[in-house]
């Protein structure tokens, strides 16, 4: 069997300053590190004490502070990837949400549709984060803890379901800043998810 453990990282700073996340590079509010540090505790509590295991973080401050705080409490170095970093948004990356409003270039409609011609579509995202979805599940390790951002779990979600790319044209898999969730393959090689963003530790 291999267990996945997902943590959509807590408050960061463009939740409360009204800039646009994406790619801009912020760091966690004071609020978000007291949010990481119970929800590295309740990460540690998930997990067994003798297990195999690894954690794979988007290399962006807000999520390497999260993945560090886990990855002390259960004694285990995070590795860095820019594939699992939020969607690219393009020119609106250090702009407020309100100019981003007032600047739109396309409104999103499908998969494929860019806010900004330099952007990335959801389509980019999944083809970005399948090849390391795939490095992922082939590790030897028993147990993993992924770390990213509320648009790129979504589509991690869609991918672990077997669901095609298309499927998100439909509907969505999004969860909550701060929000674990819990997915595992069993012996028959089926794809469960038992907890989708529970948000209980933060309470």
């Amino acid at each position: 069997m291999k267990h996945i453990i997902t943590v959509q990282h807590p408050q960061s700073q463009h939740h409360v300053n009204g800039m646009v996340g994406s790619w801009t590079d912020w760091s966690l509010t004071q609020e978000g590190r007291k949010q990481a540090q119970a929800i590295a505790r309740h990460v540690k509590e998930m997990v067994p004490t003798d297990c195999s295991l690894a954690i794979y973080s988007s290399d962006l401050k807000r999520t390497q502070e999260v993945a560090e705080m886990i990855g002390e409490a259960v004694d285990v170095v995070p590795t860095y990837l820019q594939s699992l970093r939020e969607r690219n948004l393009g020119k609106c990356c250090g702009k407020s949400v309100q100019w981003l409003k007032e600047n739109i270039e396309k409104e999103e409609f499908t998969i494929d549709d860019r806010l900004f011609s330099d952007a990335e579509s959801r389509r980019d995202v999944w083809e970005r984060l399948l090849p390391t979805y795939e490095t992922i599940l082939q590790t030897d390790k028993e147990w993993i803890i992924l770390v990213s951002h509320g648009d790129l779990l979504a589509v991690w979600n869609a991918i672990f379901l077997g669901l095609p790319v298309d499927f998100l044209n439909k509907a969505d898999l999004f969860g909550y800043a701060g929000g674990i969730s819990y997915m595992y393959i069993d012996k028959k090689g089926k794809h469960l998810i038992k907890q989708i963003s529970d948000l209980s530790h933060l309470k």
